[in-house]
């Protein structure tokens, strides 16, 4: 009588390198929803500071760390056999877990606005980690060519950023309404210029320039072309723009003023406090942006109205909030007054020369 045959042992399946690494890929990606909307990790533990930004300090760097080693290992040849592509891609893991547990262990009455600049930097190593796992995965065993360099210096800046994040709510405000302050900056100058040159599209339409020759001015109706009325403010229009003009100047001097109490005044333990003034004044720059390209040519008055009457209502909230905030000592004897009333003049001036718009 023949025996029974000997169970066959399981052999375990070997996943070959490249199919690994497009698996990290996909595991690091769907770590980003997440921290997008994270919420802090409850904990019966008292926060310490200095042990946090030291265990973010150090997370950086061994994710930069195995950015670089397996930068390396992938881009010769031969690759990498299976059972060491495991070890690399969980030591990847292993370090991207690391860093996204520290980030989520910053309690939120640390203040929203640090959360958010450590959130943002813990979601450019991620991603830049994962875009670096796809490269090596698209082009593996050759020399690091641009894009590989590219997607490894992204990496490498994002850990490279971690030290120089503000280490409290008031250093965090600070930082982010210097950042506004600069982009309403450079959106008056840009404004200014235009006006200066009195041609908004100086540069942008050298091409079709050149070409006028062989078009008519019909056909370049046809075409799509932009013709005169297109590409040039009218008497009208620069009447209108030069209120528009001071109310974005009016915004960066609020701007500016607000940082400077923040910097003169803001206490570190109002964390509540300087969360909302950063959440409006984070409005500001969109708004003046808005109004901004509203005025370009074709110019449509009652959109410029619109929008300037937005970035009115925005700046006024966030004077408002300023002011009612431990940042204004002495609220009754403040600058808040003179600048409401800087951007009523600006708006009452809009409206005086938009009010036809109104009445058609």
């Amino acid at each position: 009588m023949a025996s029974a045959a000997a169970p066959t042992a399981a052999v375990p399946t070997v996943v070959p390198p490249l199919e690994q690494l497009r698996r990290l890929a996909v595991e690091l990606r769907l770590l980003l929803p997440g921290l997008r909307v994270g919420e802090a990790q409850e904990t019966t533990k008292e926060f310490n500071p200095e042990t946090f930004w030291r265990k973010l300090n150090e997370a950086a760097v061994n994710v930069a760390r195995e950015a670089t080693t397996l930068t390396e290992v992938f881009s010769r040849v031969p690759l990498p056999s299976p059972q060491e592509t495991k070890r690399f891609c969980e030591q990847v893991h292993a370090a991207i877990k690391a860093i996204t547990a520290v980030y989520y262990s910053l309690p939120k009455d640390r203040g929203i606005t640090l959360r958010k600049l450590v959130r943002n930097a813990t979601l450019d190593i991620v991603g830049g980690m994962a875009q670096l796992v796809d490269v090596l995965f698209i082009t593996p065993g050759q020399s690091p060519d641009s894009s590989d360099l590219i997607s490894y210096n992204s990496v490498w800046t994002a850990c490279q950023q971690v030290p120089r994040i503000p280490k409290d709510n008031k250093a965090a405000a600070l930082s982010m309404l210097t950042k506004s302050v600069d982009l309403v900056k450079d959106a008056h100058e840009e404004m200014e210029q235009a006006m200066e040159e009195c041609d908004p599209y100086c540069g942008l339409l050298n091409d079709t320039e050149d070409n006028s020759d062989s078009h008519s001015d019909e056909e370049d109706d046809r075409l799509g072309f932009p013709n005169n009325r297109d590409l040039y403010w009218s008497e009208e229009d620069q009447e209108l723009i030069i209120p528009c003009l001071a109310l974005v100047r009016a915004s960066k001097a609020c701007l500016k003023k607000i940082r400077i109490s923040v910097a003169e005044n803001g206490k570190k333990d109002q964390v509540a406090q300087l969360d909302d003034i950063v959440d409006i004044s984070d409005e500001i720059s969109p708004s003046v942006d808005d109004l901004a390209l509203s005025i370009y040519p074709p110019m449509c008055h009652l959109t410029v109205r619109i929008n300037s009457a937005k970035l009115v209502s925005v700046l006024k909230k966030a004077l408002e909030i300023t002011k009612a905030s431990h940042v204004t000592p002495q609220p009754e004897d403040s600058w808040i007054p003179l600048l409401i009333n800087a951007v009523d003049q600006c708006m009452n001036r809009i409206k005086e020369l938009t009010q036809s718009e109104l009445e058609l």
